[in-house]
Protein backbone atom coordinates (compact mmCIF):
# COMPACT_ATOMS: atom_id res chain seq x y z
CA UNK A 1 0.00 0.00 0.00
CA UNK A 2 2.74 2.42 0.92
CA UNK A 3 4.52 1.60 -2.31
CA UNK A 4 1.42 2.54 -4.35
CA UNK A 5 1.08 5.81 -2.42
CA UNK A 6 4.72 6.66 -3.07
CA UNK A 7 4.27 5.94 -6.78
CA UNK A 8 1.18 8.17 -6.86
CA UNK A 9 3.09 10.97 -5.18
CA UNK A 10 5.97 10.62 -7.65
CA UNK A 11 3.54 10.59 -10.56
CA UNK A 12 1.78 13.70 -9.27
CA UNK A 13 5.10 15.51 -8.75
CA UNK A 14 6.20 14.56 -12.27
CA UNK A 15 2.94 15.87 -13.74
CA UNK A 16 3.29 19.11 -11.79
CA UNK A 17 6.88 19.51 -13.01
CA UNK A 18 5.79 18.93 -16.62
CA UNK A 19 2.98 21.45 -16.25
CA UNK A 20 5.43 24.00 -14.82
CA UNK A 21 7.81 23.42 -17.70
CA UNK A 22 5.00 23.84 -20.22
CA UNK A 23 3.98 27.14 -18.61
CA UNK A 24 7.59 28.37 -18.63
CA UNK A 25 8.00 27.32 -22.25
CA UNK A 26 4.78 29.12 -23.23
CA UNK A 27 5.92 32.25 -21.33
CA UNK A 28 9.31 32.20 -23.08
CA UNK A 29 7.60 31.84 -26.46
CA UNK A 30 5.37 34.84 -25.70
CA UNK A 31 8.37 36.88 -24.53
CA UNK A 32 10.32 35.90 -27.64
CA UNK A 33 7.38 36.83 -29.89
CA UNK A 34 7.05 40.25 -28.22
CA UNK A 35 10.80 40.92 -28.48
CA UNK A 36 10.89 39.81 -32.11
CA UNK A 37 7.89 41.99 -32.96
CA UNK A 38 9.42 45.05 -31.31
CA UNK A 39 12.75 44.43 -33.05
CA UNK A 40 11.10 44.11 -36.45
CA UNK A 41 9.02 47.23 -35.79
CA UNK A 42 12.15 49.21 -34.87
CA UNK A 43 13.91 47.95 -37.99
CA UNK A 44 10.92 48.82 -40.17
CA UNK A 45 10.75 52.30 -38.61
CA UNK A 46 14.41 52.99 -39.42
CA UNK A 47 14.23 51.51 -42.92
CA UNK A 48 11.08 53.54 -43.66
CA UNK A 49 12.81 56.86 -42.96
CA UNK A 50 15.96 55.78 -44.79
CA UNK A 51 14.00 54.82 -47.89
CA UNK A 52 12.00 58.06 -47.71
CA UNK A 53 15.18 60.12 -47.49
CA UNK A 54 16.73 58.24 -50.40
CA UNK A 55 13.55 58.58 -52.45
CA UNK A 56 13.32 62.34 -51.91
CA UNK A 57 17.04 62.75 -52.59
CA UNK A 58 16.79 60.88 -55.88
CA UNK A 59 13.50 62.56 -56.88
CA UNK A 60 14.72 66.09 -56.26
CA UNK A 61 18.41 65.60 -57.06
CA UNK A 62 18.35 63.61 -60.26
CA UNK A 63 16.81 66.53 -62.13
CA UNK A 64 19.88 68.68 -61.49
CA UNK A 65 22.33 66.12 -62.85
CA UNK A 66 23.92 67.36 -66.05
CA UNK A 67 27.33 67.83 -67.61
CA UNK A 68 27.38 71.49 -66.60
CA UNK A 69 27.14 70.41 -62.96
CA UNK A 70 30.72 69.12 -63.20
CA UNK A 71 32.14 71.72 -65.59
CA UNK A 72 30.76 75.11 -64.52
CA UNK A 73 31.30 77.23 -61.43
CA UNK A 74 28.64 78.02 -58.85
CA UNK A 75 26.37 80.65 -60.42
CA UNK A 76 24.84 83.84 -59.17
CA UNK A 77 21.10 84.16 -58.54
CA UNK A 78 18.85 83.45 -61.55
CA UNK A 79 21.73 82.27 -63.79
CA UNK A 80 23.00 78.94 -65.03
CA UNK A 81 25.97 77.17 -63.52
CA UNK A 82 27.25 74.08 -61.78
CA UNK A 83 29.20 72.84 -58.78
CA UNK A 84 32.64 72.22 -60.30
CA UNK A 85 34.52 74.41 -57.82
CA UNK A 86 32.60 72.97 -54.85
CA UNK A 87 33.23 69.38 -55.99
CA UNK A 88 36.93 70.13 -56.45
CA UNK A 89 37.14 71.86 -53.07
CA UNK A 90 35.42 69.02 -51.23
CA UNK A 91 37.58 66.38 -52.92
CA UNK A 92 40.75 68.35 -52.15
CA UNK A 93 40.02 68.96 -48.46
CA UNK A 94 38.70 65.45 -47.84
CA UNK A 95 41.78 63.94 -49.50
CA UNK A 96 44.11 66.18 -47.51
CA UNK A 97 42.31 65.37 -44.26
CA UNK A 98 42.55 61.65 -45.00
CA UNK A 99 46.26 61.88 -45.81
CA UNK A 100 46.89 63.80 -42.58
CA UNK A 101 44.64 61.83 -40.26
CA UNK A 102 45.16 58.25 -41.47
CA UNK A 103 48.88 57.83 -40.58
CA UNK A 104 48.37 59.48 -37.20
CA UNK A 105 45.33 57.34 -36.45
CA UNK A 106 46.99 54.08 -37.51
CA UNK A 107 50.16 54.78 -35.53
CA UNK A 108 48.19 55.72 -32.43
CA UNK A 109 45.98 52.65 -32.81
CA UNK A 110 49.06 50.42 -33.13
CA UNK A 111 50.51 51.93 -29.96
CA UNK A 112 47.30 51.39 -27.99
CA UNK A 113 46.93 47.78 -29.17
CA UNK A 114 50.55 46.66 -29.00
CA UNK A 115 52.29 48.84 -26.40
CA UNK A 116 49.79 50.83 -24.35
CA UNK A 117 47.31 48.23 -23.14
CA UNK A 118 48.24 48.64 -19.45
CA UNK A 119 50.06 51.99 -19.37
CA UNK A 120 48.81 55.31 -18.04
CA UNK A 121 49.59 56.97 -21.37
CA UNK A 122 47.43 54.42 -23.18
CA UNK A 123 44.54 55.01 -20.77
CA UNK A 124 44.79 58.79 -21.19
CA UNK A 125 44.98 58.44 -24.97
CA UNK A 126 41.86 56.24 -25.05
CA UNK A 127 40.00 58.71 -22.84
CA UNK A 128 40.91 61.66 -25.09
CA UNK A 129 40.04 59.63 -28.18
CA UNK A 130 36.60 58.82 -26.74
CA UNK A 131 36.04 62.55 -26.14
CA UNK A 132 37.02 63.36 -29.73
CA UNK A 133 34.70 60.67 -31.06
CA UNK A 134 31.77 62.20 -29.20
CA UNK A 135 32.70 65.85 -29.77
CA UNK A 136 30.34 67.80 -32.06
CA UNK A 137 32.00 68.72 -35.32
CA UNK A 138 31.15 72.39 -34.83
CA UNK A 139 33.31 72.43 -31.69
CA UNK A 140 36.24 71.08 -33.71
CA UNK A 141 35.63 73.74 -36.35
CA UNK A 142 35.56 76.48 -33.73
CA UNK A 143 38.80 75.14 -32.22
CA UNK A 144 40.61 75.28 -35.57
CA UNK A 145 39.15 78.74 -36.17
CA UNK A 146 40.56 80.08 -32.91
CA UNK A 147 43.94 78.36 -33.31
CA UNK A 148 44.61 78.88 -37.02
CA UNK A 149 42.07 81.08 -38.81
CA UNK A 150 41.99 83.86 -36.21
CA UNK A 151 45.79 83.92 -35.96
CA UNK A 152 46.37 83.80 -39.73
CA UNK A 153 43.53 86.30 -40.27
CA UNK A 154 42.20 84.38 -43.25
CA UNK A 155 40.04 81.38 -44.01
CA UNK A 156 41.85 78.64 -45.92
CA UNK A 157 41.57 75.13 -47.32
CA UNK A 158 44.41 74.07 -45.01
CA UNK A 159 42.34 75.03 -41.98
CA UNK A 160 39.37 73.09 -43.36
CA UNK A 161 41.52 70.03 -43.98
CA UNK A 162 42.93 70.15 -40.45
CA UNK A 163 39.42 70.38 -38.98
CA UNK A 164 38.33 67.35 -40.98
CA UNK A 165 41.54 65.51 -40.03
CA UNK A 166 40.62 65.89 -36.35
CA UNK A 167 37.41 64.02 -37.16
CA UNK A 168 39.25 61.30 -39.09
CA UNK A 169 41.88 60.58 -36.43
CA UNK A 170 39.69 59.21 -33.59
CA UNK A 171 37.70 57.00 -35.97
CA UNK A 172 40.86 55.46 -37.41
CA UNK A 173 42.41 55.06 -33.95
CA UNK A 174 39.40 53.19 -32.59
CA UNK A 175 39.08 50.93 -35.64
CA UNK A 176 42.80 50.14 -35.80
CA UNK A 177 43.01 49.31 -32.10
CA UNK A 178 39.93 47.07 -32.25
CA UNK A 179 41.13 45.22 -35.35
CA UNK A 180 44.61 44.62 -33.91
CA UNK A 181 43.14 43.44 -30.62
CA UNK A 182 41.15 40.79 -32.50
CA UNK A 183 44.33 39.23 -33.95
CA UNK A 184 45.13 36.03 -31.96
CA UNK A 185 48.22 36.26 -29.77
CA UNK A 186 49.31 32.90 -31.15
CA UNK A 187 50.36 34.65 -34.38
CA UNK A 188 52.53 37.09 -32.46
CA UNK A 189 54.05 34.34 -30.29
CA UNK A 190 54.87 32.25 -33.35
CA UNK A 191 56.70 35.21 -34.90
CA UNK A 192 58.55 35.94 -31.63
CA UNK A 193 59.59 32.28 -31.43
CA UNK A 194 61.36 32.70 -34.78
CA UNK A 195 63.34 35.62 -33.38
CA UNK A 196 61.39 38.35 -35.19
CA UNK A 197 61.62 41.78 -33.50
CA UNK A 198 58.43 43.38 -32.27
CA UNK A 199 58.35 46.18 -34.85
CA UNK A 200 58.63 43.65 -37.65
CA UNK A 201 55.92 41.47 -36.12
CA UNK A 202 53.60 44.48 -36.11
CA UNK A 203 54.35 45.37 -39.74
CA UNK A 204 54.37 41.90 -41.30
CA UNK A 205 52.00 39.93 -39.06
CA UNK A 206 49.43 41.92 -37.09
CA UNK A 207 48.91 44.85 -39.44
CA UNK A 208 48.88 42.55 -42.45
CA UNK A 209 46.25 40.34 -40.81
CA UNK A 210 44.13 43.36 -39.83
CA UNK A 211 44.59 45.41 -43.00
CA UNK A 212 41.00 44.88 -44.21
CA UNK A 213 39.60 46.17 -40.92
CA UNK A 214 41.98 49.14 -40.87
CA UNK A 215 41.04 50.10 -44.43
CA UNK A 216 37.39 49.76 -43.43
CA UNK A 217 37.94 52.29 -40.64
CA UNK A 218 39.58 54.71 -43.06
CA UNK A 219 36.67 54.40 -45.49
CA UNK A 220 34.13 54.97 -42.71
CA UNK A 221 36.04 58.07 -41.57
CA UNK A 222 36.13 59.28 -45.16
CA UNK A 223 32.38 58.80 -45.46
CA UNK A 224 31.83 60.72 -42.24
CA UNK A 225 33.79 63.83 -43.20
CA UNK A 226 32.40 63.93 -46.75
CA UNK A 227 29.20 65.61 -45.55
CA UNK A 228 30.54 67.75 -42.70
CA UNK A 229 29.41 71.37 -42.95
CA UNK A 230 29.99 73.08 -39.60
CA UNK A 231 33.80 72.68 -39.44
CA UNK A 232 34.18 74.09 -42.97
CA UNK A 233 31.99 77.12 -42.21
CA UNK A 234 34.50 78.14 -39.54
CA UNK A 235 37.66 77.26 -41.47
CA UNK A 236 37.48 77.11 -45.28
CA UNK A 237 34.31 79.25 -45.52
CA UNK A 238 33.44 79.21 -49.25
CA UNK A 239 34.37 80.65 -52.63
CA UNK A 240 32.14 81.25 -55.62
CA UNK A 241 35.06 80.89 -58.03
CA UNK A 242 37.52 78.13 -58.87
CA UNK A 243 40.68 78.18 -56.78
CA UNK A 244 43.47 75.72 -56.08
CA UNK A 245 45.26 78.00 -53.62
CA UNK A 246 45.15 76.15 -50.30
CA UNK A 247 45.86 79.34 -48.35
CA UNK A 248 42.63 80.98 -49.54
CA UNK A 249 38.93 80.29 -48.87
CA UNK A 250 37.71 77.31 -50.89
CA UNK A 251 34.25 76.12 -51.86
CA UNK A 252 32.93 72.75 -50.71
CA UNK A 253 29.81 70.76 -51.45
CA UNK A 254 28.33 70.75 -47.91
CA UNK A 255 28.73 74.52 -47.43
CA UNK A 256 27.42 75.24 -50.94
CA UNK A 257 24.42 73.00 -50.31
CA UNK A 258 23.73 74.81 -47.04
CA UNK A 259 23.95 78.22 -48.70
CA UNK A 260 21.91 77.31 -51.79
CA UNK A 261 19.22 75.35 -49.93
CA UNK A 262 18.51 78.35 -47.67
CA UNK A 263 18.15 80.71 -50.62
CA UNK A 264 14.85 81.69 -52.33
CA UNK A 265 16.28 81.14 -55.84
CA UNK A 266 15.03 78.09 -57.72
CA UNK A 267 18.27 77.49 -59.64
CA UNK A 268 20.28 77.46 -56.39
CA UNK A 269 17.83 75.07 -54.75
CA UNK A 270 18.06 72.74 -57.75
CA UNK A 271 21.85 72.74 -57.52
CA UNK A 272 21.63 72.14 -53.77
CA UNK A 273 19.57 68.98 -54.31
CA UNK A 274 21.98 67.84 -57.01
CA UNK A 275 24.83 68.28 -54.52
CA UNK A 276 22.88 66.32 -51.89
CA UNK A 277 22.43 63.54 -54.43
CA UNK A 278 26.17 63.45 -55.17
CA UNK A 279 27.15 63.32 -51.49
CA UNK A 280 24.53 60.69 -50.68
CA UNK A 281 25.64 58.41 -53.49
CA UNK A 282 29.29 58.88 -52.53
CA UNK A 283 28.69 58.10 -48.86
CA UNK A 284 26.55 55.07 -49.72
CA UNK A 285 29.25 53.71 -52.02
CA UNK A 286 31.92 54.17 -49.35
CA UNK A 287 29.80 52.50 -46.66
CA UNK A 288 28.89 49.56 -48.91
CA UNK A 289 32.55 49.17 -49.86
CA UNK A 290 33.55 49.21 -46.19
CA UNK A 291 30.91 46.60 -45.29
CA UNK A 292 31.98 44.33 -48.14
CA UNK A 293 35.63 44.52 -47.09
CA UNK A 294 34.71 43.84 -43.45
CA UNK A 295 32.59 40.85 -44.47
CA UNK A 296 35.37 39.40 -46.59
CA UNK A 297 37.73 39.70 -43.67
CA UNK A 298 35.71 37.10 -41.79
Amino acid sequence: MSTLMSADRLGGADDALKATRRRMHARRKRTNAVALTLSLAAMAFGVFWLLWILFETVRLGIGGMSLSLFTQMTPGPMSEGGLANAIFGSATMVLMATLIGTPIGILAGVYLAEYGQRTWLGSVTRFINDILLAAPSIVIGLFIYSVIVARMRTFSAWAGALALALIVIPVVIRTTENMLTLIPNALREAAYALGTPKWRVILTVTLKAARAGVVTGVLLALARIAGETAPLLFTALSNQFWTSDLTKPMASLPVTIFKFAMSPYENWQKLAWAGVFLITIGVLVLNVLARVMFRNKH
